[in-house]
C-alpha cells in the first residue's frame, strides 16, 4: 500500500464519518459536495470534510481506495458508502439515517 494510501486508510478508519469532497463543509466548491453535507448537516451528524482541491494524490488516491471513480465519497465507521447519488437516495428512503443508527452515530 503506497504512502498515500496508507494516508487515507488512517482517516477513514480514525473517524467516524468522513466525506471526501470539493471544498469543505463550510464552503463546498461543486453541488454534489454541497448536497452531501446538506443531508449531513440536516441530520446534525458531525463529519471530517477532506478537501481533496488541495491535494491531488489524495483526490486519485481515494479513487483507487474505494475503486470508485467519482467524487465525494462518504465513509462510516471505516465503510465506503457511496457518492452523492447513493447518499441522496439512501437519505430519502430512510436508509442512511438506518445505517447512521446501526453504527451508533445517530440515536434510533
Amino acid at each position: 500500500m503506497s504512502d498515500t494510501q496508507n494516508t487515507i486508510d488512517n482517516i477513514v478508519k480514525s473517524n467516524d464519518i468522513v466525506l471526501f469532497m470539493k471544498g469543505t463543509g463550510q464552503f463546498p466548491q461543486c453541488g454534489f459536495s454541497a448536497a452531501v453535507v446538506q443531508i449531513l448537516d440536516y441530520l446534525e451528524v458531525p463529519f471530517l470534510d477532506i478537501n481533496i482541491l488541495e491535494d491531488n494524490d489524495i483526490r486519485e488516491g481515494v479513487k483507487q481506495y474505494s475503486n470508485w471513480p467519482t467524487l465525494p465519497q462518504l465513509y462510516v465507521k471505516g465503510e465506503f458508502v457511496g457518492g452523492c447519488d447513493i447518499i441522496r437516495e439512501m437519505f430519502e428512503d430512510g436508509e442512511l439515517q438506518e445505517l447512521l443508527c446501526q453504527k451508533g452515530i445517530l440515536a434510533a
